[in-house]
């Protein structure tokens, strides 16, 4: 190994021990866990001052990297950033609230392709150049707040929230462990789980809902057991339920489109779908917040009905009477005036 080679390994290894530790390094430590001497280290630091790399020194002189400075190296193949475009895309088609690191990161992208597949490339500029259009002229709450909530959970510190719940005619402020940040579909929303104290309970927090955000200096420790995917397995969209056993549904699907709509495509990671006797689809899954899949089932109108549970089931039955008086369909029918047949058909599927 020759010189140069090196030292291009041990500035690499000191890139990737500053960016894995969560608290500033003396230089001696540094020394120390790369087994060098201290003045190395002392000559590399200098020399790393003179690149794009963002070191910075604190109050006692020990050096960290400003995570939102740092600028990442991403290597893709063909197909990975075909991956990356589609989800582009998909950002750009449905997010209500363009983020301007979002277009910043998508030009990023689209113009390092531009040298090697075109097409691909130019789309992805695009995508961002369209989304850069719906940006405002000052950044919003909703990206001031997760910015704040992303440097944090980078960070590994807490935050105090000022939170208004749906129903809540002012917010309350608490303390809030971030753990993970996870997108929804349902509503274009994003949601931020982690330790709330109080109740000293693992909690989700809409950021649409969150009215202010401050940063501490405390820092939290993510739980070894912490485990997101396994956490949203039996969520709908995001609302988990973290005692409670989930609850069994099933739906029955008879209209021919409908049956195909479903069987095309996985809606849940634990659903089982067959026919019966009739050709009707019946769909089975365990779901641990019925509430959020609720607009799902009403989409499909008459093509679903509600199985199991019977609490659910009767509810859907509730909210079709309701619908049948909000349309006056509940009234006995006068002399030439009876209900529209085919407005009932068109509801209920006669």
């Amino acid at each position: 190994m020759n010189r140069t080679f090196a030292r291009s390994e041990r500035y690499l290894q000191i890139e990737k021990l500053l960016l894995a530790t969560k608290v500033p390094l003396s230089q001696a430590e540094i020394a120390r866990r790369c087994g060098v001497s201290p003045a190395t280290i002392s000559r590399m630091v200098q020399s790393l001052a003179d690149t794009d790399l963002p070191l910075r020194v604190d109050e006692h002189g020990w050096l960290y990297l400003e995570r939102t400075a740092y600028i990442s190296t991403l290597r893709l193949r063909l197909h990975e950033a075909m991956s990356l475009f589609l989800a582009g895309r998909l950002l750009a088609r449905y997010s209500d609230r363009p983020n301007a690191h979002t277009v910043e990161a998508l030009e990023k992208l689209g113009l390092s392709l531009q040298g090697v597949m075109p097409h691909l490339g130019g789309h992805m500029v695009a995508t961002a150049a369209a989304l850069r259009q719906r940006l405002p002229r000052q950044a919003s709450e909703h990206q001031r707040a997760l910015e704040k909530l992303t440097e944090a959970w980078a960070n590994g510190v807490k935050v105090q929230i000022w939170y208004r719940p749906l129903h809540a005619a002012r917010a309350y402020q608490h303390t809030f462990a971030p753990y993970f940040l996870e997108p929804s579909a349902i509503g274009h929303s994003t949601y931020v789980i982690g330790m709330a104290e109080p109740p000293g309970k693992l909690r989700t927090r809409k950021l649409e809902r969150i009215e202010r955000v401050l940063v501490t200096d405390e820092p939290f420790d993510l739980p070894a057991d912490f485990d997101p995917q396994a956490l949203l397995a039996g969520a709908w969209g995001i609302w988990f339920d973290e005692g409670d056993k989930p609850t069994a549904v099933t739906l029955r699907f008879a209209d021919p489109m409908a049956v195909r709509r479903v069987e095309e495509t996985i809606w849940h990671p634990s659903e089982r779908k067959e026919r019966d006797a009739a050709g009707r689809l019946i769909w089975r899954a365990e779901v641990d917040e019925l509430q959020e899949m609720l607009p799902w089932i009403r989409g499909w109108g008459a093509a679903c009905e509600v199985i199991e549970p019977r609490g659910l089931r009767e509810q859907q039955i509730g909210e079709l009477r309701r619908q049948m008086r909000m349309y006056g369909l509940d009234r006995p029918a006068a002399d030439g005036d009876g209900p529209d047949l085919d407005l009932l058909g068109s509801l209920f599927g006669g």
